[in-house]
């Protein structure tokens, strides 16, 4: 064994070539994404087995699989690399303020489109008034995407939803607890109706509920796949779909649109999420102004 190569120290390098070959569960394809000969990649993973100690692929005339020390370094691999990849993003927002004459330190700010709209406003301009204050960028996203944002640096604090947003490895605060509401297209039956519950809209033939990716994927279902909030707002003041959101959500609704509350819905709680290793003195201002709101 090298005395160099410590069995617990892991490469960036190993782990980019064993999260390909995991991910694939194939080394021509692996190699192929790599940009790089098979050969050479099967002998680094060979080499990377012997100096964990650990079978991490099963190989056969089958194919390849993931052994269960090989499922573990997938997930772990991949949140080291996402780690270091939002170093280097982190680092570089950092540094423009250092250069004298540079531009101002800089944060990203993940949030739900249209979500927690007066919020955010209240945030901003609040923030703003704040001696030295960071530049703001808004960076809208998707269902759930703010989590993948904060992980791998593209974002530097973000607005969470629970129970829609996982929390998990993040430091938070809360800012906002509402109910939810159905949006309806206007003409459309349950319109009519002071508040629904959950039973109410669980199956209504002709007007399923929108369907959101979470990670990639769609759950299951007969509503439509929603890619972005102007094309769910479209669909449901054409009657041909409904959605819920957190009470919030008003701010953005067509003429076209009716809300209703669903009572039994779970309470929406909107967090300020950041990393929880962050040092950043820029971010610590805004989760100051963030929790005075």
């Amino acid at each position: 064994m090298d005395t160099l190569d410590p069995p617990d120290t892991l490469e960036t390098r190993e782990l980019r070539y064993f999260v390909a070959v995991a991910e694939e569960l194939h080394f021509g394809r692996a190699a192929e994404r790599l940009g790089m000969a098979q050969p050479p990649l099967s002998r680094a993973i060979q080499q990377l087995e012997r100096r964990l100690g650990v079978c991490l692929l099963d190989r056969n005339r089958r194919g390849v699989s993931l052994t269960g020390a090989g499922e573990v370094l997938l997930y772990e691999g991949r949140a080291a690399l996402d780690a270091t990849v939002a170093a280097a993003r982190r680092t570089r927002r950092a540094g423009g303020a250092d250069s004298p004459g540079g531009p101002r330190n800089r944060l990203v700010l993940a949030v739900k489109a249209a979500a927690a709209h007066e919020l955010l406003q209240k945030l901003l301009g609040a923030y703003a008034a704040e001696p030295d204050a960071a530049d703001i960028e808004v960076l809208p996203c998707g269902f759930c995407e703010q989590e993948e944002l904060l992980r791998d640096g593209r974002a530097d604090v973000a607005l969470m939803h629970t129970p829609f947003n996982s929390l998990a490895g993040f430091d938070s605060e809360v800012l906002m607890t509402e109910g939810q509401i159905a949006v309806l297209p206007a003409g459309h039956p349950l319109a009519t109706r002071r508040t629904l519950s959950l039973a109410d809209i669980e199956d209504v033939p002709d007007l399923p509920r929108a369907r959101w990716p979470r990670h990639g994927t769609y759950p299951p279902g007969p509503g439509p796949e929603i890619r972005d909030q102007t094309q769910l707002a479209q669909l449901i003041a054409l009657g041909r779909t409904m959605a819920v959101f957190p009470d919030s959500a008003r701010a953005w609704l067509w003429a076209e649109h009716v809300a209703v509350p669903v009572t039994d819905a779970p309470l929406v709680v909107t967090h300020i999420a950041w990393p929880a290793h962050s040092r950043s003195l820029a971010l610590a201002g805004l989760i100051r102004t963030a929790t005075r709101l």
